[in-house]
């Protein structure tokens, strides 16, 4: 990497760990921040706002991930580039994965965060495991129309694949 490259990719990192450091301060979510980046400017902002929100899954990557699709109007952020202050749980990296922007770039890795209390070590483990193995009781309960909403996608002729 050179070393302009390498030094934008720190700027934007150093904004995310800003939001980090300003969360913290505010009591809404923990010490995690984010930035999307499109063309050299950051589209959106985010910060975990757990607490405030009383929302679980409002994680920074996943509050920057929405305010970005909303400006960009799309569920893709093909040209984009997200920053993180930490390395995403497994729950953040689903919807980075899912929301396809062209690289992720991150701070603290897990096992810091895991160091300060936030440890994602177990739902990787759970991930891994056969369903009736999982720590959450997880049934598939199998019915007879079950698989009837995908032949009604698969018939869809204007359906935008995704």
């Amino acid at each position: 990497m050179e070393e302009k490259e390498l030094q934008t990719h720190k700027l934007f990192l150093r904004e995310a760990i800003k939001l980090a450091r300003e969360n913290v301060a505010t009591g809404r979510g923990g010490p995690f921040g984010a930035v999307i980046v499109k063309d050299g400017q950051i589209i959106a902002r985010g910060s975990n706002q757990v607490l405030g929100s009383k929302d679980p899954t409002m994680h920074a990557e996943v509050d920057a991930i929405r305010t970005a699709c909303k400006k960009l109007n799309h569920f893709e952020l093909k040209d984009c580039i997200i920053y993180s202050s930490c390395e995403p749980c497994p729950m953040c990296l689903g919807a980075i994965y899912w929301a396809r922007p062209k690289a992720l770039y991150f701070a603290a890795d897990r096992h810091t965060a895991a160091k300060h209390g936030f440890d994602d070590k177990f739902i990787y483990d759970e991930i891994v495991k056969e369903p009736a193995q999982r720590g959450i009781k997880t049934v598939c309960i199998t019915l007879e129309e079950r698989e009837e909403p995908f032949e009604r996608w698969d018939q869809k002729e204007d359906k935008m694949q995704y």
